[in-house]
């Protein structure tokens, strides 16, 4: 069953925005994500999702102000959706933990 994560992310008609999801704390010590991420819309076809991928370099997260490091992260483009909809989002990814894990996230993106 997928986490929902209680961050929603705002976005503006018209543009294409990246989205960062920061796992840190939900990673195993040591571990990180490896592999291509699956990112998919779970409800619509409106939302273009390209460049899915593990971060491959630290960046400051806006929401905790914490530095994310390499591998921690899952990214995403997305555009196009639709003015007062919200769109539920489905993250897989899979771990080089011991054992393996995958890890799945559900996310809101609002678009205003």
């Amino acid at each position: 069953m997928a986490r929902i994560l209680a961050q929603r992310y705002t976005l503006s008609v018209g543009a294409t925005r990246m989205v960062r999801i920061d796992c840190t704390d939900d990673l195993d010590d040591g571990a990180s994500f490896t592999g291509t991420p699956t990112v998919a819309e779970q409800t619509t076809s409106d939302l273009t999702i390209a460049n899915e991928a593990v971060n491959t370099s630290t960046y400051s997260c806006s929401a905790s102000k914490e530095t994310v490091a390499i591998g921690k992260a899952i990214e995403f483009t997305v555009a196009g959706g639709s003015a007062g909809t919200e769109y539920t989002v489905r993250v897989t990814c899979g771990t080089d933990s011991t054992p393996a894990e995958t890890l799945v996230y559900d996310i809101i993106l609002a678009w205003t």
